[in-house]
């Protein structure tokens, strides 16, 4: 049989028609929501670069995440942005570091409503910008990055995260903290690995947001762009050590990755659709050059239909009112 008698078209003539036969669904609970608060911050300020994106002050996270989980948004990742730095982050192992505040300050708010995160990482902390501490050479010292994760990850874990989210692109990361945890009696945190994590161009607007102040770049310890094999090594290893959920990072130009990465583990994957792919969206809307909202949910649902179940996305909130409107 041929054409007159197949004509694929007769699935797609009505709203009704095409949503009955979608083969990839977008749900809130696949979402999860960036969100930054800075030290000292009294009102909550705009990110230029990041429309819509905000620096929160403690009271309006509290406010933005008790929102969000309205929402139904699947989750919460947090970022701190301090006042002062030192070569050693420390202020990301302080339990009053303003990050690990921001945790108790949502867990009071929200409680067990929505999945809260922690980003585990030492860049936004470090007076240099990298993710980690530094050897005489001025290089990423890779094994005295880990015992600063691990006092990291036992400030986050006290503070009441449910999640953590070893971001560093060190080796052996994820094996230290799982361990430090575990011997401190944390063994319900869970682990979502950064594990294959780009040196990526979109990363630049998160940068304005985080106040970076690294010069130069993470080459020597993210991962090249041009390399899947390597992607799937990291993620095969950072599962050995004890990884809960793994993320690709970028999504968009990395779907690739993330169909493989999906093909190959049985833990759920995610991916984190980072601020310029954001961004990019965000200035083609203000010219006019794009619906926003057909623009929001088609990037969504590709990531989604790449194999990623849950989506890091500076859209969750408003992603999650305009699926609820389908």
């Amino acid at each position: 049989m041929g054409f007159p008698e197949i004509r694929p078209r007769r699935l797609r003539r009505t709203p009704a028609m095409r949503r009955l036969v979608a083969e990839t669904h977008v749900q809130p609970s696949n979402l999860i929501l960036p969100m930054f608060v800075k030290e000292g911050l009294t009102e909550p300020r705009p990110i230029s670069s990041l429309p819509g994106v905000l620096q929160h002050s403690r009271e309006s996270l509290r406010k933005a995440a008790a929102e969000a989980v309205a929402e139904g948004v699947g989750g919460i990742m947090l970022f701190g942005v301090p006042q002062t730095r030192d070569e050693q982050g420390s202020g990301g192992i302080d339990p009053d570091g303003i990050l690990n505040v921001a945790i108790r300050d949502v867990i009071a708010e929200v409680g067990d409503a929505t999945v809260v995160m922690g980003d585990l990482c030492l860049d936004e902390f470090t007076s240099h910008g990298h993710c980690g501490v530094l050897a005489p050479d001025g290089s990423v010292d890779n094994d005295a990055t880990l015992r600063q994760y691990e006092l990291m990850a036992l400030a986050q874990a006290q503070a009441g995260a449910h999640v953590l989210g070893p971001s560093g692109m060190m080796d052996g990361q994820v094996g230290v903290v799982r361990s430090a945890l575990d011997r401190a009696g944390y063994t319900d945190v869970s682990l979502l690995a950064y594990a294959a994590k780009y040196a990526s161009a979109f990363y630049g607007p998160f940068r304005e947001a985080v106040e970076s102040t690294l010069t130069g770049d993470r080459k020597s310890y993210q991962q090249d762009p041009a390399n899947l094999r390597e992607a799937l090594r990291e993620v095969a290893l950072d599962i050995e050590e004890g990884a809960d959920m793994v993320m690709v990072k970028p999504a968009l130009p990395y779907l690739d990755v993330i169909t493989r990465v999906a093909e190959m583990v049985d833990v759920p994957v995610a991916a984190y659709q980072v601020s310029g792919e954001y961004a990019m969206v965000e200035a083609a809307v203000a010219n006019g050059w794009l619906d926003r909202e057909r623009a929001v949910l088609e990037t969504l649902t590709s990531i989604r239909r790449a194999g990623a179940q849950l989506i890091l996305t500076y859209w969750a909130a408003d992603a999650a009112r305009l699926l609820r409107r389908l």
